[in-house]
């Protein structure tokens, strides 16, 4: 519609928010988006079937949303993805306290009821943005049309920028069909929000001196130096000060898993030397990790014989859990980048050929050459055959420890997984984000019998899109952790963890057209993932494999890390 200003001046084209929303997402960049239509929503769908975007459908709004998020994390971009109102706004919820808890930058666009309906309890109205605001970085309730590029603009600047996180753009239903002059913002500035990016000259010399002062130096990676794209300044700083290094859970790929002076993850399920580096060191650099209580245990008994340094970008994460000696807020690549100004190889060959001797005496291991399928022998495998390339994204459970244990991640950005929440039911749709995000990569979702049918119809988007991804589906028959626990701290009573009844998944997986395999023995095991990987579209992989496998190490809930169970007690 052209209209003429009151002025005179030339015609202007105008377009309906709509198409505005549309519009905006074509100037950040965006290509990829994950939702599922609904009436809230219907005009934004209209004006999104010949913009060029390309959407992928998901059997349900949680899918789109750790589809979203899978895409991120493999990409280092925003991930989008949209639902309408009500009940599609609310089965977004888990999946965006996910990507929360991990700090990935997503933006989610829900529908809502019209502005004259708002708040009367109309057909599918839910206060969206109240249900959200623990779990968002901050969240909007669009009610006009002007406010759409400037909402946008500043979703994706906040989702992407300090610690990532996502942002919920709620848009009335009549913002949609209202016309407007369209004009993007090409920069924003938001008063009260201003990430701290350049550490603290000063801070950055205190750290360079206790780091030359210390005699047993440990580096512990999180989840935040690889949103910052840091690997590399790591590696350096790492490398030239001869400081070992260990990873949270969310930090794996940040440092090269096959480095000798990598130890492994730390903490509740963590490597025999990373947790006994802890505990003997006597300072630890905890690089963009939180101190969450899977890697502490007993807080008072965490690192007691180390100084304490702190480096994140978010301040209120310093000092939160752990007593912090030298504090330093800001961006890791920025800091590591100063730090290496200051590097020069440290004595401390005594400690770091005491840890090299943890690694040679205390590997992971489990029980072999009885012919059983066991998980662990199944991860390995799927390490050896794709020679530690793949991408890997997991489910929440057993599975998800050992991938962590066994599969060697190399790369930043090459593992997705669901840590500070634990949710069951992202790996298969995160999985299909990561692949579409990276097509020239093969991508593997590992997971249980238990976490794969919380999200299975997903097997649908994969099928319908071609999506080259496997699945490996670990099949003990339970609900493997939480069996694990029942065993060790309530006397074996398995209460609703051994599952009675189960699908054929080889049979299920054909049912999507998807070819499917299934191994019982080491052998057929081999042969599967070989079949598999060789096979040029999607592939499901089923592995029968023993119920009765517990992970291990494991340090009890609370406890210190001197409690630390390996397995051969």
């Amino acid at each position: 519609m052209r209209v003429i200003d009151k002025d005179g001046k030339q015609p202007k084209e105008k377009m309906n928010g709509a198409q505005m929303l549309i519009e905006c997402l074509k100037q950040e960049g965006v290509e990829h988006v994950f939702g599922y239509p609904g009436g809230a929503i219907m005009k934004v769908y209209d004006a999104l079937y010949d913009s060029g975007l390309k959407h992928f459908l998901a059997r349900h709004e949680q899918g789109a949303i750790h589809a979203a998020d899978g895409y991120a994390r493999a990409t280092g971009k925003v991930g989008v993805c949209i639902a309408t109102s009500g009940p599609g706004a609310t089965n977004l919820v888990t999946g965006i306290a996910t990507a929360y808890m991990d700090s990935v930058p997503l933006v989610c666009f829900t529908g809502q009821v019209g502005t004259d309906l708002l708040g009367t309890d109309a057909f599918q109205e839910a206060d969206i943005t109240g249900i959200t605001m623990p779990i968002t970085k901050h969240n909007y309730l669009v009610k006009h049309i002007k406010d759409i590029p400037r909402v946008v603009k500043e979703a994706f600047h906040i989702a992407s920028t300090g610690r990532p996180g996502p942002v919920l753009i709620d848009l009335c239903k009549d913002v949609g069909v209202q016309l407007a002059e369209f004009e993007y913002p090409e920069s924003i500035y938001i008063r009260s929000y201003n990430p701290t990016y350049m550490p603290n000259k000063g801070q950055i010399k205190k750290l360079a001196k206790i780091i030359k002062e210390s005699k047993k130096p440990l580096i512990m990676t999180g989840g935040g130096l690889i949103r910052s794209d840091a690997a590399e300044e790591l590696y350096k700083v790492a490398k030239t000060y001869g400081i070992p290094v260990t990873s949270t859970f969310n930090g794996l790929g940040s440092y090269p898993a096959t480095d000798e002076l990598f130890l492994g993850m730390l903490g509740m399920h963590g490597t025999v030397p990373a947790n006994w580096a802890i505990n003997e060191c006597d300072l630890l650099l905890n690089f963009g990790a939180r101190f969450d209580d899977r890697v502490t245990g007993k807080l008072d008994e965490f690192a007691k014989h180390a100084k304490i340094v702190h480096v994140d970008i978010d301040p209120a994460e310093i000092g939160k859990n752990i007593p912090t000696q030298i504090p330093i807020v800001g961006d890791l690549k920025h800091v590591l980048a100063a730090l290496a100004d200051f590097v020069e190889p440290l004595p401390i060959t005594e400690w770091v050929e005491q840890v090299k001797v943890w690694k040679k005496d205390y590997p992971v291991k489990y029980t072999t050459g009885d012919n059983k399928l066991r998980p662990q022998f199944v991860i390995e495998a799927l390490y050896n055959k794709t020679d530690g390339k793949a991408l890997i994204a997991t489910d929440v459970g057993q599975h998800q420890m050992w991938t962590a244990q066994y599969y060697k991640f190399d790369e930043s950005r090459q593992f997705y997984s669901s840590g500070g929440l634990g949710t069951m039911g992202y790996g298969l749709p995160a999985c299909i984000g990561a692949q579409i995000g990276r097509p020239d990569r093969q991508t593997i979702c590992i997971t249980g019998d238990g976490s794969v049918q919380m999200n299975i119809q997903e097997l649908a988007t994969i099928s319908e899109h071609q999506i080259p991804l496997k699945v490996a589906i670990l099949n003990n028959g339970a609900l493997g952790m939480v069996r694990q626990w029942q065993e060790m701290f309530f006397q074996k009573r398995y209460s609703q963890t051994i599952f009675k009844g189960h699908p054929d998944f080889v049979k299920l997986a054909e049912a999507y057209s998807i070819k499917a395999f299934r191994a019982t023995t080491p052998e057929e095991a081999e042969q599967v993932i070989e079949q598999a990987l060789a096979y040029e579209g999607p592939c499901v992989m089923e592995f029968v494999v023993e119920q009765a496998e517990n992970v291990f190490p494991f340090i009890p809930p609370g406890a210190p890390i001197e409690n630390m169970m390996r397995g051969d007690e």
